[in-house]
């Protein structure tokens, strides 16, 4: 269990969220906790799709019971949040 910042781009956004998670948290939590900077603020809701998280520049995302701490990512880089159903 570690604090980790993340740069959350949320499709949608104009702007990049610094947003602190932990290590241990799920790929879906973190959505959760981009999503609560972005959804709703700049981001119209879409409730019933699941929100997904990958690498910028990636072509899939990571599964959403994955585990952050195992990404190998460095802190804040940047992870493009998106909802199911609009992946280019």
């Amino acid at each position: 269990m570690a604090l980790f910042p993340i740069s959350s781009n949320s499709r949608g956004d104009f702007v990049l969220k610094l947003v602190p998670v932990d290590t241990d948290n799920t790929w879906a939590e973190v959505a959760e906790a981009a999503a609560a900077h972005s959804v709703g603020i700049h981001v119209a809701p879409q409730p019933g799709k699941a929100i997904r998280a990958r690498r910028m520049g990636a072509d899939q995302p990571y599964p959403l019971d994955a585990k952050l701490g195992d990404a190998g990512l460095l802190p804040t880089e940047t992870i493009e949040f998106y909802f199911e159903g609009e992946e280019s």
